[in-house]
């Protein structure tokens, strides 16, 4: 059997690994004299039997390895997640990158990079191996699977709040329902993506997903399945989410990623999809802010430091076939700096003439990654956005379903709604599997148009994370909420919310 991992133990002596050949055969050279245990393992298969010889010097050893008979899926994919839990997967050698070491650990932590939207991070390998995937490498068809680089892979997420809130926690999200279970998303993802580790040749990457829950109503654009949440106000929904397509061009500048079709609004710390964020809840800056996008990004990698993006967009959480599509254009760069401990993102997003629409939001954004150490990094993150010409709530004109008015001057039917918000996110490493979140947010919803109440908003969220494996993680956090200058919390009829998600 080719591709057999066999490993030759001695006590006292370091393990020596090898992979068998195409036709079985394997050779350990140069062990030191001694006694020695020999096992074959191979993704799917039971693993061989151990074979004891002792090895002398100037004398060959053969050693005959069989390995137990391939396994059933659900078996293999049983065995899959039991080595994740117990940490006993076989890792392998780390693959070669084309950037500089990562800063992060992953986990604990969502990305081992600074990231940025709208491209995978150029020159990263992709190390992800999901269960799911190893059990299909590891069946009939797996050396398909492995040689298309294609991955079927998802979660689930489930939670459970305490509020002094009755009806709703509104702003908060991803809770909105106080008191009670929640599942918030059922998600799966098929996808490709592309090598951008190589620089010899056009490679191409897809993404089609699919989201289920509560959460559905923070990702939902107008004119993707939108009369789940705008007309019918449900509670569970489906959203697709996100379906590009990836075309990576390694002889433009250091590398160049092309993504067309729908994607997460690239500025920015956090994403609707539950893995990719530090804590469970949302801050108030991301509740209220774009989504997703749709449209054309390239991403011109032009050295280890810099990075420039640029897209045309249908303008924010709007299908291009809708009403209220308008060209927007979106530019930002990422330069990293302070060998690496440092990263700055500033981005404009969705620049058109601002006039309102459903979300059409002006969005000018930076974010800020600081590494202290091994063990403490913060992120930081603020914006400033606005649409012109909002509908006032005291006036004759209706707002659009899903959007609210602007408090506007007496007499004004419509007028400038502007509003800003800053979070900054303190992370501590425990170790591998244990990490801890402190975060700050404020949010000045300057005419209540994002919120529906014109008032300042602070909240302050403490949270401990912790890993089993690389595939469960339980995020249990204390979080604090208030708006300074109305009730806007349950429905305005309080001014602050203590939540507890055990």
């Amino acid at each position: 059997m080719a591709g057999a991992q066999v490993v030759a133990h001695s006590s006292g002596e370091k393990d020596r690994a090898i992979a068998s050949g195409v036709d079985g055969s394997f050779a350990i050279p140069d062990l030191t004299p001694g006694h020695y245990q020999f096992k074959a393992t191979k993704l799917g298969f039971d693993d061989s039997g151990v074979v004891e010889e002792d090895v002398r010097a100037g004398r060959d050893v053969t050693v005959n390895l069989t390995l137990g008979a391939r396994q059933g899926f659900l078996k293999r994919l049983a065995k899959a997640y039991a080595a994740d839990w117990k940490g006993s997967g076989d890792s392998g050698p780390e693959p070669p990158r084309r950037i500089p070491p990562s800063p992060l650990d992953s986990p604990p932590f969502p990305n081992s990079d600074w990231s940025y939207g709208g491209a995978p991070v150029i020159g990263e390998p992709d190390t992800n191996a999901p269960p799911l995937m190893e059990a299909l490498y590891g069946g009939s068809n797996g050396e398909w699977w492995e040689q298309s680089r294609i991955k079927v892979y998802g979660w689930l997420e489930g939670s459970f709040n305490l509020s002094t809130s009755h009806d709703s926690n509104y702003p908060a999200a991803y809770d909105i329902f106080p008191n009670r279970a929640e599942f918030d998303q059922g998600v799966v993802y098929i996808e490709r993506i592309p090598d951008s580790v190589q620089t010899d040749h056009f490679d191409w990457g897809f993404h089609v997903s699919g989201l289920y829950g509560t959460s559905y109503r923070f990702t939902t654009n107008l004119g993707y399945f939108s009369q789940q949440l705008l007309d019918e106000h449900r509670q569970y929904g489906f959203d697709p989410v996100l379906e590009y397509v990836d075309l990576y061009i390694p002889q433009v500048a250091d590398g160049l990623n092309i993504r067309i079709g729908r994607f997460i609004s690239i500025p920015g710390i956090e994403a609707q999809l539950a893995p990719n964020n530090y804590v469970y809840t949302h801050s108030l800056l991301y509740a209220v802010d774009p989504f997703t996008d749709t449209g054309i990004l390239g991403s011109f990698k032009l050295s280890d430091h810099w990075l420039v993006q640029a897209g045309l967009t249908a303008s924010h959480d709007v299908a291009p076939w809708s009403g209220d599509a308008k060209a927007s254009a979106t530019g930002c760069v990422s330069y990293t700096f302070h060998e690496g401990n440092d990263n700055l993102y500033p981005c404009v997003n969705g620049l058109n003439s601002g006039r309102y629409s459903y979300n059409n939001l002006q969005m000018f954004d930076n974010t800020w990654y600081h590494k202290f150490n091994k063990s403490w990094h913060m992120a930081t993150e603020a914006w400033y956005m606005y649409q012109r010409d909002v509908p006032s709530v005291t006036g004759p004109l209706t707002p659009e379903k899903g959007t609210f008015g602007a408090v506007c001057a007496v007499g004004q039917i419509r007028c400038l709604a502007p509003e800003w918000a800053a979070v900054n996110y303190v992370e501590k490493q425990v170790n591998a599997k244990n990490y801890i979140s402190i975060r700050s947010d404020f949010l000045d919803d300057m005419r209540g148009q994002r919120t529906g109440y014109k008032t300042r908003y602070a909240e302050e969220t403490l949270m401990w994370g912790h890993w089993v494996g690389g595939t469960v993680l339980f995020r249990p956090e204390l979080r604090l909420d208030h708006a300074f200058d109305r009730r806007a919390y349950d429905n305005g009829t309080r001014q602050g919310q203590f939540q507890n998600l055990p």
